[in-house]
């Protein structure tokens, strides 16, 4: 909004500098970022800019680390016949984006379907002790990661002992309940995908809570009275009444929840092996073992995408504001 004509010095010098302050905050705030972009092009192994680069000679500019984020661990890169398995089977930067974007996916789903239902749940006027379970429910984002990742560890591992236990006794039975049994009795929740994947799950549904019951507290329950009144069952009433209304609000929780999962590191050390181990698991290996300059063409890769999920966010709560008939801000 430009600064009105009739406004007197003071108004004025306080116009430009609160702008001016603005462009400080957001200055500092993605410096990180605008340090980052460039050095992940540096054709040396620095985490600096290098004489070359701050000359901007093409020759110091390069896209090695790029190429290590396909390369390193293949068993030969060089190959050309087989490449793309052995990249995918051996590359760690590869495995370690596989793995972060597969229990980001499933963690996500469970995350939206227990958050959306507890949301639309919580969301009605007979339920009991309404804050009470929304503090339990949320809990998780507060409660500090490391206690998380011990009390999850804990309680997966204690977990895991008691369904293998049943399954010894199960076995004991002889006959189909062998197989199963036996199945039950190798069990195991801690460094294994599942475990990570249900962990981050139960980081990830607060966030889908949060969004859905923002979304529902502008809902007009009306309709889903018109609907019952109609003969429409509580399912059907959810899906096609509820659903379609409240829908910005879920995929926004979605992506919440798989941003907090494909960012989380602190439970993946608790829980994950080598085998589940994600991209800031491995940066965080790259950081402390390797030194690699890699890290910084991971980290931009991160800032695009992270980019591309803030924009569709964007999009979202634009198309939720013209379904509830408010202009977008």
């Amino acid at each position: 909004m430009a600064i009105p004509a009739y406004a007197g010095w003071g108004e004025r010098l306080w116009y430009y500098t609160f702008r001016f302050l603005c462009g400080l905050i957001f200055l500092f705030l993605i410096s990180p970022i605008l340090i980052v972009l460039p050095l992940s092009f540096n054709a040396e192994n620095y985490f600096s800019f290098t004489p070359g680069m701050l000359g901007l000679d093409p020759d110091a500019f390069s896209l090695r680390h790029y190429k290590d984020i396909l390369t390193n661990g293949m068993a030969n890169p060089e190959r050309l016949t087989g490449w793309w398995s052995d990249a995918w089977n051996n590359a760690q930067w590869i495995r370690s984006m596989r793995n972060s974007f597969f229990i980001g996916f499933f963690a996500t789903i469970i995350a939206t379907v227990l958050g959306t239902l507890a949301a639309v749940g919580l969301s009605r006027s007979e339920m009991p002790f309404k804050k009470k379970i929304m503090a339990l429910l949320i809990s998780p984002m507060i409660v500090p990661l490391v206690i998380t990742g011990a009390g999850i560890f804990r309680g997966f591992s204690d977990g895991a002992r008691l369904i293998n236990s049943f399954g010894a006794w199960l076995a004991d039975f002889g006959g189909p309940l062998t197989w199963i049994g036996n199945w039950l009795n190798e069990f195991e929740l801690v460094y294994t995908h599942l475990g990570v994947i249900l962990s981050h799950a139960v980081l990830g549904t607060p966030f889908v809570i949060i969004t859905v019951t923002a979304t529902l507290v502008g809902f007009d329950q009306s309709l889903v009275r018109a609907a019952y009144g109609m003969g429409a069952t509580p399912l059907r009433t959810f899906f096609k009444v509820q659903m379609p209304l409240i829908l910005p609000g879920v995929i926004s929780g979605a992506l919440f929840a798989f941003v907090t999962s494909f960012d989380e590191v602190v439970v993946v050390i608790a829980m994950a092996s080598v085998e589940q181990r994600t991209i800031p698991r491995q940066m965080f290996s790259g950081i402390r073992e390797q030194i690699s300059p890699t890290i910084l063409a991971v980290a931009t890769i991160l800032v695009v995408l992270s980019i591309a999920l803030l924009a569709t966010l964007e999009l979202i709560r634009r198309r939720g504001e013209r379904l509830r008939g408010v202009t977008p801000a």
